[in-house]
């Protein structure tokens, strides 16, 4: 018989959470609980970057805070079986990602297992698990930083990807959460399309994604009759939410931006190269309509990222099409998720630092949307967007997938 579970996936760089301490966390902390009462999952996968902020070292703590408040909130009590995975330990370099992963089932969801890495095999989920550390041992999760040869030329830093697998009546999934390499400087990211920054996150991702898929299960029939397949072994659908980084193609979003201005490039003295770049109106006293520095990205009409302009600014929304032989997503009709004012009056603004861009991403597998229910006759039936739209939470606004799973009860 099929039977459907309502899921919630939420991904959510909590950087700024940290470092402006106190200022955010409570109203963000309302926004995610308002969307889990708005779409009553029966299960919650929260999917968090730099946990600790940029001074993870002194923050660690409140971020450990952070979790045992979501974790013990009035608002979740009804979710009986908690998985949180913390990778907080900074000392170890070669392997800090400063990921975290929190997992939530209703009371009401039965029928729910979560695979053991080491014994290869599926284990019913109960009560509340939680770790916290570098997560080495830990059997119920995988975690990886990405090694130093994936960007050379760049600072190493904590970037990864931290993976757990489940069966939700029958059905098998991956969730995998991603942190991938930024833009250092706008400057760079402005000299050729696609820029070396999306290069090297097309390399990282990849390389998750062919991890994904090359991971198999072999399923006991005698334990899970018809759980997978009928097959011994079995790659399972996957959904992969974190921050990816993807950027706009500057490049060329620049040249449109541009194509009534005149451009003024300015370069070092003592050398050649560049430091800003300055567009101003030909008409209009020349006013500047754009200016781009290492890490300055003025545009004088900020209403362009706004949410009536998604369709077009799509078109410069290019890095998750190298992987539509794999991945698919739910169609974008939110701004671009980052970078937002982390000024608690200036919710809907975006920073001059960055060009916006739709950096948290929610994908998945083909087979894994093949799972998803469409219901045209139910507005709850799919629902892709932000969480905190009018609220401040921080440079990165959460993005949430909301959905029921297509699963097998047997």
């Amino acid at each position: 018989m099929e039977t459907f579970t309502d899921v919630l996936l939420v991904t959510a760089n909590v950087g700024s959470l940290f470092d402006n301490l106190g200022e955010i966390q409570s109203e963000w902390l309302q926004e995610l609980y308002k969307t889990i009462h708005i779409y009553k999952p029966q299960f919650i996968a929260l999917h968090f970057q730099e946990v600790g902020g940029k001074d993870y070292m002194v923050n660690m703590g409140h971020a450990e805070n952070f979790f045992r408040t979501i974790e013990s909130s009035e608002e979740m009590k009804d979710y009986d079986r908690v998985c949180i995975y913390v990778d907080n330990q900074f000392q170890a370099e070669d392997g800090f990602t400063a990921l975290g992963s929190m997992y939530f089932i209703h009371k009401t969801l039965k029928n729910i297992y979560q695979y053991d890495f080491n014994v290869k095999d599926f284990k019913a989920v109960s009560g509340q698990n939680k770790y916290v550390g570098s997560l080495d041992g830990v059997t119920t999760v995988e975690k990886e930083k990405f090694p130093k040869n994936f960007w050379p030329d760049f600072k190493w830093s904590r970037k990864g990807f931290m993976r757990t697998r489940w069966i939700i009546h029958n059905q098998g999934l991956d969730l995998v959460n991603v942190h991938l390499f930024h833009d250092a400087s706008n400057l760079t990211a402005c000299e050729s399309s696609p820029s070396i920054y999306s290069a090297n996150r097309k390399n990282a991702l990849r390389y998750v994604i062919n991890r994904a898929r090359l991971m198999e299960t072999k399923t006991t029939s005698s334990c899970f009759p018809s759980r997978i397949s009928d097959s011994c072994y079995t790659p399972l659908p996957f959904f992969l939410f974190g921050d990816f980084n993807f950027r706009l193609d500057t490049l060329s979003l620049v040249q449109h931006l541009s194509t009534t201005a005149d451009v003024q490039t300015v370069k070092k003295d003592s050398s050649n190269q560049v430091e800003k770049i300055i567009c101003e109106e030909k008409d209009n006293d020349h006013q500047v309509l754009l200016q781009i520095e290492e890490k300055l990205f003025t545009y004088l009409h900020q209403a362009y990222f706004r949410e009536d302009n998604v369709p077009s600014l799509l078109k410069y929304d290019k890095e998750v099409a190298a992987f539509h032989d794999v991945i698919r997503e739910e169609e974008i009709k939110f701004p671009p998720s980052y970078p937002y004012s982390e000024e608690y009056t200036k919710p809907t603004q975006y920073m001059n630092t960055r060009c916006p861009a739709w950096c948290d991403r929610i994908l998945m597998s083909h087979s894994a949307q093949e799972f998803i229910r469409r219901r045209d006759d139910d507005e709850r039936g799919v629902v892709y967007n932000t969480v905190g739209p009018n609220v401040c939470m921080g440079d990165h606004k959460p993005v949430f997938l909301f959905f029921s799973l297509k699963t097998n009860d047997h």
